[in-house]
């Protein structure tokens, strides 16, 4: 594994499409993902894992069974494992995600806004 600096602005520049998770690091069996977001996501969980999410531009919410969480640039939100959530964001949102490599965006939900799990930039 390399030992060098990734700047997140850098990152987001090479993409543009939303809710497309791209892999910029990866540390142990964990994948950092960066992600722009913007309208609604799919009803979804990750029966075998804990996933966070951290804003690093923009709101974003997310909805849960019984209410809804609302991140701001420079907040987190750590989701426990088979836990059903919804994120959504009015405006477009820079996210960074951080979960075991492999984990699929949309869990066992599938769907068209289900994204390939294994594309670095």
């Amino acid at each position: 594994m390399e030992n060098k600096v990734i700047n997140f602005n850098q990152k987001f520049e090479l993409f543009n499409e939303k809710w497309t998770p791209k892999i910029i690091a990866q540390m142990n069996d964990y994948h950092f993902k960066l992600a722009r977001v913007e309208g609604h996501f799919t009803w979804h969980d990750h029966k075998e894992t804990d996933e966070v999410f951290i804003v690093i531009d923009g709101t974003l919410r997310i909805d849960f069974e019984h209410e809804s969480k609302t991140l701001n640039e420079g907040e987190m939100l750590v989701i426990p494992k088979g836990m059903q959530h919804k994120p959504y964001a009015a405006k477009e949102c820079k996210i960074l995600l951080i979960e075991p490599a492999g984990t699929v965006n949309t869990g066992e939900a599938g769907g068209d806004q289900t994204a390939a799990n294994d594309i670095w930039i």
